[in-house]
């Protein structure tokens, strides 16, 4: 529902106020600062703003702490399996009369050596365990550190993380590693957890299902826990690749052993997928071709990154774009979308345009003129003033400039040169 607003638009007359624009940040800088504190009340001091900042660090110490579990939970499983053979094979050999002196040295030196495998293991495991637990503690001192007297530079810190955040969910893994190195900032950002992904998604991009399937299998606890599909996706996937190739029995097979015990939640999928046995993959029928085309490939990847990004506890959204359309909220109006929209207005761009999209137009009951020149608010204080060319200016800017021109004024936008007394104050209602 669109909200009425009583903003002045821009325009060339003195009556339409033209140099005014809404109150509203010049830059994208300024709208993911707004971004920050838009889902509450101006803060009335420098420690409440901090605290509303803090609130909206949930991933950044959510996604250590699930890869610091992650870790633990891998080398659980390799210590159990590794003991579980030792075991195994000391009762064999326990177990075994016949067994040669020779034999039995050979069988307890390769028990040693898969203990001295397993020690290595650990070491390796414990070596990991420890740099994750430290990432998830400088993060800790990270948030414990800021206050009211570094909140400039702790929001730098945060603004440099958004966009390493940015870059890595948009697979520009160099530059995201080179902001970070050069900002000092590598145990705030997560990389390597990145990396993790940067396997599967390339491995898919290349029509590759078996890196995503391994993925699945290490996770396949909490895909379960989630009523995750993907995995049933990839099969699929498999599937329909191996008809395309017109390897129908190798596909039956494939069905028999992998789609089968989908059968009793995904009966209409698996329907929909086998009739591709009889239909081919140069079929004309939309119900089927589609399941034949290479966007399948791309939904996979879509896909993938959604279920990575629940995994890790991350938004599926980039922290960027959530910061900008905060901001962005508060600064959409019908007249951001008009062809004399401000060029100040970040919303004259069609990227932020785009972005903005979704979003409602901010509630505003009223205009806040902001001066070109000084932008400063106009108001009782400060009045707006207009020139003969219907351009407005703030009394302070115009003020200034008349006193250091001898009188004279000169408009910034159009090179209008004319007298202080030339100027008529506009009066807002």
């Amino acid at each position: 529902m669109e909200m009425e607003t009583d903003a002045l638009p821009n325009g060339s007359s003195a009556s339409s106020t033209t140099g005014s624009t809404t109150s509203a940040p010049a830059t994208p800088t300024a709208a993911i600062t707004a971004g920050a504190v838009s889902a509450s009340a101006l803060p009335s001091s420098k420690l409440t703003q901090l605290a509303e900042s803090l609130k909206l660090e949930h991933q950044f110490l959510r996604v250590p702490f699930e890869h610091y579990k992650k870790t633990i939970r891998a080398n659980h499983r390799i210590v159990e399996k590794e003991v579980s053979a030792v075991i195994s094979g000391v009762a064999e050999a326990a177990d075994s009369a016949e067994l040669s002196r020779d034999d039995a040295v050979q069988q307890l030196n390769s028990l040693v050596s898969r203990l001295q495998g397993l020690k290595r293991k650990l070491e390796e495991g414990s070596r990991t365990e420890h740099l994750q637990a430290q990432r998830c503690r400088a993060r800790l001192d990270h948030l414990e550190s800021a206050d009211a007297e570094n909140l400039s530079e702790w929001n730098n810190i945060r603004l440099k993380r958004i966009l390493v955040d940015y870059m890595l969910r948009m697979s520009y893994y160099d530059t995201a590693i080179k902001l970070a190195g050069s900002s000092s900032i590598q145990d705030f950002v997560d990389i390597d957890v990145f990396f993790e992904a940067k396997k599967v998604i390339e491995a898919l991009q290349s029509k590759e299902v078996a890196p995503a399937l391994a993925w699945c299998a290490d996770n396949k606890s909490r895909l379960k826990k989630s009523k995750s599909k993907f995995e049933f996706q990839l099969r699929l996937q498999e599937f329909i690749e191996l008809v395309r190739a017109e390897n129908n029995m190798r596909a039956i097979t494939y069905a028999r052993k992998y789609l089968a015990p989908w059968g009793a939640t995904h009966m209409k999928e698996l329907q929909r997928v086998m009739a591709t046995l009889a239909f081919k993959s140069n079929t004309e029928c939309p119900t089927y071709k589609v399941l034949f085309e290479a966007k399948q490939w791309d939904y996979l990847v879509d896909q993938f990154k959604q279920e990575f990004c629940r995994l890790y506890g991350m938004t599926l959204e980039p922290l960027l774009n959530i910061y900008l359309q905060a901001g962005l909220s508060a600064l959409k109006t019908p007249f951001c979308y008009e062809d004399d929209c401000t060029k100040e207005d970040p919303l004259s761009q069609e990227s932020f345009r785009k972005l903005a999209l979704p979003l409602p137009y901010s509630k505003q009951h009223h205009s806040k003129l902001v001066c070109y020149i000084t932008k400063e608010l106009m108001d009782t204080e400060n009045p707006p003033l207009v020139l003969p060319n219907g351009y407005v200016y703030s009394t302070k800017a115009l003020e200034e400039m008349a006193k250091k021109n001898d009188g004279r004024i000169t408009c910034p936008r159009t090179g209008l040169v004319c007298n202080y007394t030339e100027v008529i104050k506009a009066y807002i209602s």
